[in-house]
């Protein structure tokens, strides 16, 4: 772990860690060359020495960097110190769509599919670079302050090829994972159209279409299981934004959006025409898939949040050689040998294919009744001393050793921190959901999913309802502290705390403006509170202005154009009258905005004499006695002034 203040590359100034994932740290860091905070997403120290790992690291970098677009978190440098290998990205101040949802719920369809066209666009610049994304879920997708939406983490993203590729290597949450990805079969641009069908799913119901106790048992859903229309658990979602959601779920690949283009296209029209049934669906056939081999990620402790997974899917059951090489010459077969016609229904092909298909299904049937009529009889030998299992054969077949099996201990009362060390160290995975409560301290454990004593898999999450303290409490008030003592004041009250900056006038370099809920309005535990410091006096700089000479109204003048204060000094043993002699500071010297010039200006006088005045040549005359300075200036200027 790297620490505040350490550099690296004697240009990256780290100042705090702001996440970590699977294989990473991410942390806000400062540029000093280009003068810009910068998020670096560093290798953990246990992966740094293992050659494999460093490699895929260099892969997101290498994968990523070609990428340059709004709605991609941009990737500026990559390297590596002292067994430090780094990523440089763009720094994006906001929130995951993921806590966006949680905060706010299910989404209104205008504002999940404004979000979901930005997320497209994103799409569709990684796979015009021939990138799978291939990890496409809330957590991986940022809102800025600004309402920009920006996919980030291609942590696992890969550059497709012609060929096959490898679902070895594929990671991501099991919740939005595509079912040809849970097979561990070809993945392609497809599958993150079908990810990106599962997380509009989400911001238009609040809730993922799956869910389970086991990844296993939610991998298994996406495999077999039909998505629900968004509209049948949230009435305000209209035809043609159902239908795009059913369309990016398809089971079969080329039943989907063929392209991010297509998406984006679809997505446009149901803002201007959402009760319009324009979307195609290929239509549902009456056999069923060929039952195969899954591949399933283990849910380790982090998975439900930002955590990336480790590429060791397990096999439950390995698929046959011949079968493999069967499924990837059917993918990698010309259109025209597998296209089907979905529009001729008397199509011979799709006649041939439904009847071996048919012959499948039925040998798969009688496999498994010799199968269970065996052990049944093998049992009954035994005097029933071996007990049967039931073999539950669709997609999926899973035996679970009984010695596998861990008993649930009770954490009711424990602190969050210690129900997570019980529970980890039998091997189970716990998942956190957090409830206002009065009478239990916070973060202590109110409940949980699974009863004490139950026996369950290991790698299981088990659900826990922690206490977030009383329902609301009162802001603080932190206007006027420093900011370390502000933040300090508003996290130890339960608060998060966003900083941001502003010059004052009036408030000290350092200390707090304002807050945002303002001081004594009620907010939640884990509510946002920003904060406004000061940054003092905004300094700007003015150029001296050239005035000897000028009169002393017009010099004041001048100076006040430049942002300059004017202070007059008087003089009266030279010069002219009411014009300027000297200036305080040389002409075009920079001066902060604000500063007192001193000019020096002629009160210099004459002794009075008489003066004889004509009129236009007149014959009368009058006498005069010059006594102000105005007066002198009045004679000098009309030119009748006379001794």
């Amino acid at each position: 772990m790297l620490r505040k203040g350490m550099f690296l590359a004697d240009r990256y100034e780290i100042i705090e860690q702001i996440g970590n994932g699977g294989m990473s740290d991410v942390y806000k860091a400062k540029c000093h060359k280009l003068n810009r905070f910068v998020a670096i997403k560093v290798l953990k120290p246990e992966y740094s020495q293992d050659k494999s790992f460093v490699s895929k690291f260099r892969a997101e970098a290498q994968s990523a960097a070609g990428l340059t677009h709004p709605n991609v978190v941009n990737v500026y440098d990559v390297g590596d110190e002292d067994g430090v290998h780094y990523i440089v990205m763009e720094l994006i101040e906001g929130i995951t769509l993921k806590k966006y949802i949680e905060k706010r719920g299910r989404l209104p369809y205008k504002e999940a599919v404004s979000i979901a066209i930005q997320v497209a666009n994103g799409m569709e610049a990684a796979h015009k670079h021939h990138i799978v994304h291939r990890d496409i879920k809330p957590q991986n997708i940022i809102i800025s302050k600004e309402g920009k939406v920006k996919v980030t983490d291609f942590g696992i993203a890969k550059a497709a090829s012609s060929s096959t590729i490898n679902s070895s290597s594929a990671m991501g949450s099991v919740h939005y994972i595509s079912p040809e990805q849970a097979r561990g079969g070809y993945s392609d641009e497809r599958s993150d159209i079908y990810s990106f069908g599962i997380t509009l799913y989400e911001m238009l119901t609040g809730k993922v279409p799956f869910d389970g106790d086991t990844t296993v048992a939610v991998a298994v859903q996406h495999i077999q299981d039909a998505i629900p229309a968004p509209s049948s658990v949230a009435g305000d979602v209209p035809v043609s934004v159902d239908k795009i959601v059913l369309k990016c779920t398809q089971k079969k690949t080329e039943a989907r959006y063929q392209s991010a283009s297509e998406l984006i296209a679809d997505l446009k029209k149901s803002l201007v025409m959402p009760d319009e049934d324009f979307v195609k669906l290929a239509p549902m056939y009456a056999s069923q898939p060929k039952a195969s081999a899954v591949k399933i990620v283990d849910e380790d402790e982090e998975f439900d949040d930002d955590d990336i997974l480790d590429d060791d899917f397990d096999a439950l059951e390995d698929l046959d050689e011949s079968d493999r090489r069967k499924e990837n010459s059917l993918d990698d077969d010309d259109d025209d040998e597998i296209e089907l016609d979905i529009d001729d229904e008397d199509n011979d092909k799709l006649d041939k294919m439904t009847k071996w298909i048919g012959v499948g299904i039925i040998a798969v049937i009688l496999i498994i009744a010799i199968f269970v009529v065996v052990k049944l009889v093998g049992g009954a030998s035994t005097g029933g001393k071996n007990e049967t299992t039931t073999a539950q054969t669709t997609q999926v077949q899973q035996t679970v050793d009984s010695s596998e099996k861990v008993s649930v201990p009770g954490v009711v009362g424990k602190t969050e921190d210690e129900a997570k060390e019980a529970l980890n160290k039998l091997g189970l995975g716990y998942k956190p959901s957090y409830q206002p409560s009065t009478t239990v301290e916070k973060g202590k454990v109110i409940a949980q999913g699974t009863k004490e004593g139950t026996l369950v898999a290991k790698n299981t999450t088990i659900t826990l309802t922690v206490s977030s303290g009383p329902d609301s409490v009162s802001v603080t008030n932190v206007v006027g502290m420093t900011e370390a003592k502000a933040t300090s004041a508003l996290k130890s009250a339960g608060f998060t705390v966003t900083v941001q900056y502003d010059y004052s006038d009036t408030v000290d370099q350092g200390n707090v403006i304002s807050q945002s809920p303002a001081a004594s309005a009620q907010a939640s535990a884990g509510d946002d509170i920003t904060i406004t410091v000061s940054q003092g006096k905004k300094v700007t700089y003015a150029k001296m202005p050239y005035v000897v000479g000028l009169t002393e109204e017009a010099a004041k003048q001048a100076i006040k154009d430049q942002g300059l204060v004017p202070s007059v000094t008087y003089q009266s043993s030279s010069g002219t009258y009411g014009l300027v002699t000297a200036q305080g500071y040389n002409t075009g010297e920079s001066l902060e905005t604000g500063t007192t010039v001193t000019i020096v200006v002629s009160h210099y006088q004459n002794k009075t004499e008489p003066t004889t005045a004509s009129n236009n040549g007149g014959g009368s005359s009058e006498t005069k006695e010059t006594t102000t300075a105005q007066q002198s200036t009045a004679e000098s200027t009309k030119g009748t002034g006379a001794n």
